[in-house]
């Protein structure tokens, strides 16, 4: 359960059967970060498809690119039978995701 760092822009754990993300940066600007996100959890050589939860607490900011490679890997983990879950999002960016979400 020692947190794992992945890359200067996250840290990494495994609780049970979760894995969590959580975002260092306070802003994601860029779709990297994002790939960094999924690699690090495509990593961790779960047996099955894996929930994820991605903790933005720390994350003031993201960029629509970043964005767009969420709404991927969302679909990538739906499709294996994994689950992303988004948690502790600043009110001006969930905002975003509701707008999205049509």
């Amino acid at each position: 359960m020692t947190p794992q760092p992945a890359a200067a822009v996250l840290r990494v754990e495994d609780i049970g059967d979760v894995t969590v993300v959580n975002f260092v940066r306070q802003e994601i600007l860029t779709s990297r970060n994002i790939q960094v996100t999924r690699a690090a959890i495509q990593s961790r050589g779960r047996a099955r498809p894996a929930e994820v939860l991605l903790n933005f607490k720390n994350v003031e900011f993201l960029s629509s690119a970043a964005l767009g490679k969420l709404i991927t890997m969302n679909r990538k983990l739906q499709s294996a039978g994994g689950k992303l879950v988004l948690c502790e999002i600043d009110p001006q960016i969930y905002e975003v995701f509701e707008i999205h979400q049509c």
